[in-house]
This record gives C-alpha cells, structure tokens and sequence, in this order.
C-alpha cells in the first residue's frame, strides 16, 4: 500500500501544468495509478468523502485523473474535455487540497472527456451534471488550477467539517 501524501492549498506544485504520459512511460502511469488509489482510500477513511484525485494532487505532474465511486473505478490519462452546449450551473466546490473549505463556482453542465486507458486505448466518455462538476475539477487539477481560483465572487467561500456525521 502506498498512501501519497496530498498537497495542501498554499503548495506552489498544486499550480503547475501536468505533463502527458507517453506510450513509453506506461510503467510509470499504472504506479501513479496504484498510489492514486490507496490514497483516495485513505482520505475517504479519514473524512468520509471523496470520489475522484488527480496526479498533481499527490505531487506528479502527470497528466492522470483517477475516479473511485463505489464499485466503479476509471482513470484517465492524458484527457481531453470539450464542453457540450452553453448551459452552466452553480455549486459549492470541495477539494482534497482544502477539505474544510468549499467554494462556489459555475461548471458547463455536459462535457465529453477523450482519454487514454492503460492498454493505450482511445476512450471517451460524456458526464453531465455532479460527474460533469467532478471531472471538471480534477481536470483543473492537470492545468494547475484550483477551485479558489475559480469562485464566483469574494463571498464564495465557507468552512465545512467533512468529518461529522452529516457527511458520513
């Protein structure tokens, strides 16, 4: 088991660009891969939430988005999002780096994700809205944006314990 230390809001690699993965480093994917895994358990043990963690969150600059809900279980190398249509909703935001705070910020409704798989295949994928929201986010993560940077105002921000029952 490889438990990953996740970077915290302030960490200036959390504000880097991701590189993509090569056919050549694959080897180097599915390890990122297996330590993306055991620490997205991890923090789920430890605040009750949490569904999806990209690479640059445990401190590798790939180009990686890893989804552990429930039974289902999808990662993503080098993907690509293209937003489906206009329309937009407002939500409160949480993240890994930051989880006791939320922001509220405006996500496109439906996106189509183009992706790699470990067998070097194309995939793709639409998800419209919460997993919509989700990819989004972690997608964010690959291009050194975060959450905060995206709020919709100055008043967009509040505090919340993840790790009370409600959440649980």
């Amino acid at each position: 088991m490889s438990v990953r230390e996740i970077l915290l809001l302030g960490n200036e690699n959390l504000f880097k660009t991701s590189e993509e993965i090569t056919e050549e480093n694959l080897d180097k994917a599915k390890q990122v891969i297996d330590d993306l895994h055991d620490t997205i358990i991890a923090f789920k043990n430890k605040y009750g939430f949490g569904r999806a963690i990209s690479a640059p969150q445990i401190d590798e600059a790939y180009r990686i988005v890893y989804f552990h809900m429930d039974d289902e279980i999808i990662h993503f190398i080098n993907p690509v999002v293209e937003f489906i249509g206009e329309e937009t909703f407002e939500l409160w935001d949480d993240c890994m780096s930051f989880p006791q705070l939320e922001v509220k910020i405006k996500r496109h409704k439906k996106i189509k994700v183009i992706y790699k798989d470990l067998d070097w295949n194309d995939n793709e994928l639409v998800f419209a809205g919460d997993l919509s929201e989700l990819f989004q986010h972690e997608y964010d993560h690959l291009n050194g944006i975060l959450a905060v940077q995206r709020a919709i105002d100055n008043k967009s921000f509040r505090i919340n314990n993840h790790n009370t029952e409600e959440y649980k």
